[in-house]
């Protein structure tokens, strides 16, 4: 028994807001990199400080490697790692300059017959890679590859001989998709929302917004994901939201939702958020470092999301 007039037991301390959790999960899980990015994207960290973590993963052929996109391990340069690097150089307005100029030579001298780029180069054959992306000898071109390289170009008006057949590759993919998926939707947003012929691409997203609610691509009510397919080939339970198409109120995939679905998808964003602070994973895991690598992404992802709508995640 408690001795008379001990001092009370503390009371439990107010719950922290959804950034001061996610920020502990960082510093104790992320990359130095992300950790980084962090700091960059809402702690008014230096973009030098992310510049110089991502020049660990550049290579000498001007692409990058070295697992800076979890799923793929190894050193060598892959198109996937080089779109993930243009994304970190956007996000901190360095996309431009000689830096970009020694990754359109990379581009250049790893695209397919047709000026676009392959999903995996034969390069990565020999080391770890996950399951689901296969290593073959003459990989084809693919949009989810190509888009969001040819987007993030234009939208910092970069301007090189390697973007013009890009371009018209990713035009074509895009306006003759008839059965896709929501990673490639993703791939096809990307491109559009920065495409410079601005009324072609405002008809061609309006047109795939239509395929995306025929073809339930996105789960637009999160109560009722039983009624939403998941595509051939993905995670059971890998659902894709509103959110996952129009990270942005600028997007041109927001007008594919209603208010209402936006808002619906959005809670569900901030309802993911776990115990330790990050944001999970949806797609299949493999091993235990790439998930816990993505997980960091996606988690400043999910911030960076909400924040665009205007959702207090401070």
């Amino acid at each position: 028994m408690a001795e008379t007039g001990a001092s009370p037991l503390p009371s439990t301390p107010p719950a922290r807001s959804p950034l001061f959790r996610a920020e502990q999960f960082v510093w104790l899980n992320a990359r130095v990199l992300e950790q980084r990015l962090f700091a960059h994207h809402f702690l008014h960290g230096s973009p030098d400080a992310v510049e110089a973590a991502l020049d660990a993963y550049r290579n000498e052929d001007g692409g990058y490697g070295h697992a800076l996109e979890p799923d793929l391990r190894g050193p060598v340069s892959q198109p996937l790692h080089t779109a993930h690097a243009l994304r970190v150089l956007d996000a901190i307005g360095r996309c431009g300059g000689q830096r970009v100029e020694r990754v359109c030579r990379y581009l250049t001298a790893i695209s397919t017959a047709d000026g676009a780029l392959p999903a995996i180069h034969p390069s990565q054959r020999g080391y770890p890679a996950a399951p689901f992306v296969p290593v073959v000898d003459d990989p084809p071109s693919d949009l989810l590859a190509t888009g969001p390289v040819v987007g993030l170009l234009h939208r910092n008006e970069v301007w090189h001989a390697w973007l013009f057949r890009a371009t018209d590759f990713c035009w074509q993919a895009v306006e003759s998709l008839e059965k896709s998926h929501p990673y490639e939707v993703e791939a096809a947003v990307a491109f559009l929302d920065s495409a410079p012929d601005r009324s072609r691409a405002e008809a061609a997203a309006d047109r795939l917004g239509r395929l995306v609610r025929e073809q339930r691509l996105a789960a637009l009510d999160p109560e009722r994901l039983d009624a939403f397919p998941v595509a051939s080939g993905y995670a059971p339970g890998e659902h894709h939201f509103p959110h996952d198409f129009a990270r942005t109120p600028e997007s041109l995939a927001r007008a594919w939702f209603t208010d209402d679905e936006m808002a619906r998808s959005l809670d569900h964003l901030a309802a993911e958020q776990q115990d330790d602070g990050g944001w999970p994973i949806r797609w299949r895991q493999w091993a235990p470092a790439p998930a816990l690598e993505a997980r960091s992404l996606v988690t400043i992802e999910a911030l960076r999301t909400l924040r665009a709508y205007g959702r207090y995640v401070g």
